[in-house]
């Protein structure tokens, strides 16, 4: 019985071996093929890893036979590139050989006389007088010049202030629930209200007319900023363009792109409507009337470096008492001295 177990075990071993010994030969042959296939660098295709990978499941001694690229060959590579390196950097100065000083003047002349070229066509220019540079070290020896920033929105402002109106509308609510609308025309320069008018029924023909009325003659602004409402619509527009009124459209959903009139219509908001009671559009219209008269004459804009749109004096403190004004019925008042 034992001799027959131990040579089955040799039959099943010699088995075994012969058949580790086939596939050895069949992985030898196949990374033979990957070279020659692929001259110097091997180059190792999908259905050879998936052969390798199949390989791997029904020979266990796969590893050993690996010899395209093992982790031992990898590190060797990399003592040997880092002792090259080395021997390199030893022999001379590290680093690239230095730029000449005349050479680098001459790149950064040509870079500030010819702001629109690269380093590409530098380059070629340099080439043409016998210097060879590389487009990085051309890039690094260019003059540093600032692309000039787009204009911001409020540069823009700031720049056509005395040119610019600002048109919106606003709702007021009456005592009989229905809804009023209020017209405003801004001028940017003095934050002077040009123009106030109120309806129940705006139309695109109404709020036209309402722009002719402001401007009569040739007092027309160059740019009137304004939202997108569709009220500003084709028959709107044609007559500002017969006017020669330039118009600029805010982007949807930014009313700070219309700041000033929006801070108009907070103020009169905050300053007087909110304190009284409409009864119709005259009423609401009197209101408005005398509310502008004081925010003309007497309201201080801190924009305005503390002075109001029309432009008020200042009293010297010598020349009598303090007197109490007041306006829109005791809702504002204004300050000033009267001689006894």
């Amino acid at each position: 019985m034992t001799w027959t177990a131990t040579l089955l075990a040799a039959l099943r071993g010699a088995a075994r071996y012969r058949a580790a010994l086939q596939a050895e030969n069949l992985a030898l042959r196949h990374q033979l093929g990957i070279y020659q296939r692929t001259c110097r660098c091997p180059r190792i295709r999908p259905l050879d890893r998936l052969f390798w990978s199949w390989l791997s499941r029904r020979w266990a001694g796969w590893r050993e036979a690996l010899v395209i690229v093992r982790p031992e060959t990898v590190i060797v590579w990399r003592r040997r590139f880092r002792d090259y390196w080395r021997k390199l950097s030893r022999a001379g100065k590290p680093g690239r050989p230095a730029v000449a000083r005349e050479i680098r003047e001459i790149t950064r002349r040509m870079s500030l006389a010819s702001p629109l070229w690269g380093a590409p066509h530098i380059v070629g220019e340099l080439r043409k007088i016998g210097i060879e540079l590389a487009p990085s070290t051309v890039a690094r020896y260019m003059s540093c010049r600032r692309k000039p920033p787009s204009p911001t929105w409020r540069t823009f402002l700031q720049n056509h202030v005395r040119e610019i109106v600002a048109v919106d509308f606003f709702i007021v609510p009456t005592v009989r629930n229905r809804i009023l609308f209020v017209f405003l025309i801004l001028a940017h320069d003095r934050r002077r209200v040009i123009h106030c008018n109120v309806t129940s029924n705006p139309c695109a023909e109404w709020t036209a007319q309402q722009i002719v009325n402001a401007f009569p003659w040739d007092t027309t602004p160059r740019f009137l900023l304004r939202d997108r409402d569709r009220i500003y619509g084709h028959y709107f527009q044609r007559r500002m363009k017969n006017l020669g009124i330039k118009q600029v459209v805010s982007a949807p959903r930014s009313p700070w792109q219309n700041a000033y009139v929006e801070r108009l219509i907070g103020s009169i908001r905050r300053e007087c409507l909110d304190h009284v009671i409409v009864f119709g559009e005259r009423h609401l219209m009197r209101i408005l009337t005398e509310y502008f008269r004081y925010y003309h004459r007497y309201r201080i804009h801190q924009s305005l470096e503390m002075d109001c749109p029309k432009t008020r004096s200042v009293q010297r403190a010598d020349h009598g008492q303090v007197l109490e004004v007041p306006h829109v019925g005791g809702l504002h008042h204004h300050y000033e001295r009267v001689t006894a």
